[in-house]
């Protein structure tokens, strides 16, 4: 078998509260989770998977060219998923989470955490966060704040940093779920327990921040949108025809 530096695994299920079958969404004609399969493949990844635990997920990957790789439906989150599917390759060094609801996702992005991880050995993990707007944000927004090193001090669905009366704002930063990740710290990330903090913010991000695994933050002005219903699906779509 083939060593495969650079995997990007992109986990996707069907179930979802507010938008099921999301990943076979149509956008601009095309599934929603071919769009991102897309934007990997256009990467510096030396592979790219879709997993998945639903035989019509897996068979719409297959349909498109892509790889589709099944696997448990008990995991409790996309990230033990993507520790299962990357057991498909060897020899693998740096792992990208990129979400199955990220259909605009720029492959630029990609790129850049792929050289931050080759560039820098010593990092364990690595994400991305974007300037926001701070009195548009919402709990629903994941913010995170982060020291001079660039290193992640925490995420939170609160208000971070807090500026008090008289204090100077130094912005706010909206966190996006992409993940460079050291294939060892991905492993052991899966098998710690969750810890106080993710079990409050149910943000598990914070797992790694609260064992003392660093997260490196690289900051952009480049745009996307999450998909989390069909409100956001039109929205994609709107943005997407602009684009072209």
């Amino acid at each position: 078998m083939k060593d495969t530096p650079v995997v990007v695994i992109i986990p996707a299920r069907y179930a979802s509260t507010r938008f099921p079958g999301k990943p076979l969404a149509l956008l601009a004609g095309k599934p929603m989770i071919r769009h991102v399969w897309e934007k990997a493949i256009a990467s510096r990844a030396d592979a790219v998977a879709v997993a998945t635990d639903d035989e019509r997920i897996a068979a719409a990957v297959e349909n498109f060219g892509g790889r589709a790789i099944m696997t448990s439906p008990d995991h409790p989150s996309g990230t033990d998923r993507i520790a299962e599917a990357v057991r498909a390759f060897s020899g693998v060094e740096t792992v990208i989470n990129i979400q199955g609801d990220e259909p605009l996702i720029p492959t630029e992005l990609v790129d850049e955490l792929i050289r931050l991880m080759q560039s820098d050995r010593k990092l364990e993990m690595a994400t991305v966060a974007v300037p926001a707007v701070r009195e548009k944000m919402t709990e629903n927004n994941v913010k995170v704040v982060f020291g001079a090193s660039g290193d992640a001090l925490y995420f939170s669905r609160a208000e971070i940093p807090f500026v008090r009366r008289g204090g100077t704002d130094p912005g706010c930063f909206l966190h996006w779920g992409i993940y460079a990740y050291r294939r060892d710290i991905l492993d052991r990330f899966v098998a710690l327990p969750p810890g106080k903090l993710e079990n409050s913010e149910k943000l598990e991000q914070l797992r790694a921040l609260e064992n003392g695994i660093r997260i490196r933050v690289i900051t952009t002005e480049l745009t996307t949108i999450g998909v989390d219903t069909p409100e956001d699906l039109a929205r994609a779509e709107a943005l997407l025809k602009g684009r072209l």
